[in-house]
């Protein structure tokens, strides 16, 4: 009788196709992070239909700066100086209309105070003055 012994071969895997694979997880990993994922709403901003142009009498115009300073007329206010300065300036002229200026580097927790102090005195008409780059 022969006796046929076969061979066992340790299984191994071929270097050749490892590297194929390993190229082409390199392509997969490559186009899966070249997709979008950021989702973005299309906003379209309003415009004006027409310019309006404001009187120079019954304006107040409060400026905050960088550092959270709140300016009325030139002057550094305190949040209860601009609530009374404020409500002055609409006893004295109910038509007032109120511009805040900031400058883009102003931080908006010193804009949003202001809003808030006019939030509190209910007034709902103000205006944002932005400057254009030139």
């Amino acid at each position: 009788m022969i006796k046929i012994e076969s061979r066992r071969r340790a299984p191994s895997a071929p270097l050749s196709a490892m590297s194929d694979i390993g190229f082409l997880l390199l392509i997969f990993i490559m186009l899966i992070s070249l997709i979008n994922y950021r989702k973005e709403v299309k906003i379209e901003y309003p415009e004006a239909s027409q310019i309006e142009r404001t009187e120079a009498d019954h304006q107040l115009e409060i400026w905050i700066q960088q550092d959270g300073a709140v300016l009325v007329d030139g002057h550094n206010v305190s949040s209860t100086e601009l609530e009374n300065i404020i409500v002055d300036a609409f006893l004295e002229q109910a038509d007032t209309r109120i511009h805040i200026l900031a400058d883009r580097r102003t931080a908006y927790k010193d804009v949003e105070h202001v809003i808030k102090i006019l939030q509190t005195l209910q007034h709902r008409v103000v205006s944002f003055v932005v400057k254009e780059d030139l």
